[in-house]
């Protein structure tokens, strides 16, 4: 959302680690897929890709898989992974996402997501 739904903006991620982690909160994991890291098109903007690269190698970020099968991109679907390292670990997701779909996936999960979702917002830079 920090993109404006016009680029994703590699900024809003570290401004969100950031807004925790001087919080207190050291135990952060963020999930992006893998393709965001190749070159963007013009119709997939990505700004300040190089800070998905240090947050990676801080071991913040996760890229998530995905590979090519007959010049179509394939995807996981990474909202999976998500829901479930949070639930495993009693943690938090912090995510606009409202995760219907997995809410009934699991009974466990559903009752978690209820509790443990932090939806958020930016105005302009500030978290």
């Amino acid at each position: 959302s920090h993109g404006n739904k016009e680029v994703f903006s590699c900024r809003g991620i570290l401004l969100a680690v950031q807004w925790f982690w001087d919080r207190g909160h050291k135990d952060i994991t963020v999930f992006v897929p893998s393709w965001r890291k190749e070159q963007p098109r013009p119709d997939v903007l990505i700004t300040d890709q190089y800070i998905l690269r240090d947050l990676e190698k801080k071991k913040i970020l996760v890229f998530t898989p995905s590979r090519r099968v007959g010049g179509k991109r394939v995807v996981c679907y990474d909202d999976r992974f998500i829901v479930r390292l949070a639930h495993e670990s009693d943690g938090i997701v912090v995510s606009n996402d409202t995760y219907r779909d997995l809410q009934s996936e699991r009974p466990e999960w559903k009752k978690f997501i209820e509790e443990r979702l932090l939806m958020y917002s930016f105005v302009n830079d500030k978290y």
